[in-house]
This record gives structure tokens, sequence and C-alpha cells, in this order.
């Protein structure tokens, strides 16, 4: 699929992916990453013969799942910047006899040049916390959208993710702010951030999909990995032995989690539609 240019912040996420393409889609039907793609795609309501961008597609799912939902008619665009994975999708889409409704495209979803009004739905499932400017990103797509168009987008709360909660809380202790859902951290600031990039007759549907786990699964052996993640850089700025005491801190407070059923992992998690434009109003007599 060719080769992108990308800054360094992009060039890690895409490695990162990259290095997961074989476990991604891992449990089939029973992935969490599947069932958030399928809820997205219906909570969007798409129609048959309606083009669809998906973007941050990563492995097809919500653009393999939009294709069905349209009954096989239409176009779907694929769009990510880690080839491993559109690699993965690619192979999905030719299993599924899909070539000639679903197209993959290796870019940035934030320098992507894209033509104006010419999509009925633009989905974007978990990845704007991947993104470095996500209020320009949302005014790009809406140009895109027809005008009766709708974007969809699956976020999450800022309760979401016990690792990344207790992170976040042990790295302010150390003067670190580490932003990662900041943005669409409630409901309330969800809405803001799309009304503040264009859209309107905004519904959020919130919906839990959290679970109990215990201290190895939520990557307490992954630490070395975890801080290979951009939105982890600002922690390496730390003297050595200062990085050792919060990793200290940081297992200290996960295992003061555990209860008997072990570790809840909350995944509050908002699906988002929003309209390009508003109701019109009929003219007056």
């Amino acid at each position: 699929m060719g080769q992108i240019e990308l800054n360094e912040f992009k060039q890690a996420i895409a490695q990162i992916y990259d290095g997961r393409r074989d476990t991604y889609d891992r449990n089939g039907l029973d992935n969490w990453h599947y069932k958030l793609a399928c809820r997205l795609v219906e909570c969007a309501a798409i129609n048959p013969g309606q083009r669809v961008l998906d973007l941050a597609t990563g492995t097809g799912m919500v653009a393999i799942e939009a294709a069905k939902q349209m009954n096989y008619s239409g176009e779907v665009i694929g769009i990510d910047i880690a080839a491993g994975l559109l690699a993965v999708a690619q192979q999905k889409i030719d299993i599924a006899g899909l070539n000639d409704l679903v197209r993959l495209q290796l870019a940035d979803i934030e320098t992507l040049n894209f033509s104006e009004k010419t999509c009925d739905r633009i989905l974007c499932c978990s990845a704007l916390p991947l993104l470095t400017n996500v209020p320009g990103a949302l005014r790009m797509w809406r140009s895109w959208l027809k005008p009766e168009g709708k974007l969809g987008l699956c976020v999450f709360a800022e309760t979401a993710f016990v690792t990344g909660v207790v992170l976040q809380k042990v790295a302010r202790r150390y003067g670190i702010n580490l932003v990662m859902s900041d943005l669409t951290g409630t409901e309330a600031k969800t809405h803001e951030l799309l009304t503040t990039a264009g859209y309107s007759q905004i519904e959020i549907i919130t919906e839990q999909y959290g679970y109990y786990t215990d201290l190895a699964s939520v990557g307490i052996k992954d630490w070395d990995i975890s801080l290979q993640h951009p939105h982890c850089w600002p922690l390496l700025n730390l003297e050595p032995q200062q990085l050792e005491q919060l990793q200290t801190e940081y297992t200290a407070e996960l295992s003061s989690l555990v209860t008997k059923q072990g570790i809840w992992n909350d995944i509050t998690t908002y699906f988002v539609i929003a309209n390009k434009q508003g109701p019109t109003t009929a003219s007056p007599q």
C-alpha cells in the first residue's frame, strides 16, 4: 500500500498497532473491539447505497460491518496509518468477497485530502485519543460530509481503563499531566467538543463494557512496553530513580484495587451520532 510521511508521534502509534496485527482480532466475535465496531455501525443507521468513510479502520471491523449493514451495496473507504493492520483488513475483505465495495487506503486521517460534501457517514471507532488535534480533525471531517450526512464516534469516559486512570493519578504526583481521554471524559465534554466543531443534533449513547481482571492482565509485567506509547513519553523525562519510584507507586495503587472478584476495569463508552447540519425550517407560506 506504499508509504506515508508521519511525525514521530504517529510513527510510534503505527509501529505499536502494527505490532498487534496478529492479535488484534483475537477471540473473534467475543473481541470487545468487534463489539464496539458493530454497535457504532448500528447507531449510525447506515442505509444501502451510501458512501461511508471509516477513519482509523484498523483491521476493518467497522468497514466490513458497515458494508454488511448496507446489504453489500454502496461504498466503504477505510483509512489507517498502520500498514500491518490494513493488510489484515484486506485479507478479511477478500475472504468476505467485498472487494467491489470496500476500499482501503494508507493515510493519516488528520492530513488526508478528501473531497468535500461526498460522504453520507463518517465513522471513527476508539481512535480520537490517538490524534494530535481532535477539534481540528472534527471540523475537517465535517467538511467531507454531505449536508444531510452524519458523524459517528466511539469514545471513552475519563473513568475508562483502570491502568490509564491509575497512571494519570500517580503521574500527577510528579507534576506530569498525561492527557488521554480528556476531551471526551464526560457526556458534557463530548457534547461541547462536537458542538464547537459545528455539529448539531448530537446524540450520546452511554454503555458499559467493563469487566473484572487481575494484576497480571492489567499490564504490570508490561511496564517497559507501556512506556513506549507516546502518551507515556513525558514520564521518560523523569530521573531513573523517580521513574522507578513512580512504577512502584503505580503497582501499589493497582494492587490496592484488588477485590475478591478481581480489579474492576471500567470501560464506560460513548457512542456519539452527530449531524452536519441542524433540522431545516420550512419557509413561511
